[in-house]
């Protein structure tokens, strides 16, 4: 039986919230046959030299995502900025999730 999709979501935004910036690190960036745990022949190293190496569990991401508050028309972003926000909304409309 599959988990509540609740406990997934909650689970998953656990996740993001603790995502951690990543660099490749290679030692040749070629295929290699180990086998399905170890694929290709790199590792993700902490973009923070200060932070832990990411667990096989672990969200990462290589580059930030684009600011959506301010308009960026190469991206296609129509940004946020000095839209009006419903105070009592906890959803996508509300003020804490606009800039």
């Amino acid at each position: 039986r599959l988990p509540n999709f609740r406990v997934v979501g909650d689970s998953l935004k656990d996740r993001f919230d603790g995502a951690s910036r990543v660099m490749v690190g290679n030692a040749g960036s070629s295929r290699v046959n180990t086998g399905k745990k170890n694929r290709y022949n790199f590792q993700l190293k902490p973009y923070n030299p200060e932070h832990k190496p990411p667990g096989p569990k672990d969200l990462v991401y290589l580059e930030s995502s684009p600011g959506f508050c301010e308009r960026n028309a190469r991206l296609g972003i129509q940004g946020t900025h000095g839209r009006q926000c419903n105070d009592t909304s906890i959803g996508v409309d509300g003020c804490d999730l606009m800039c």
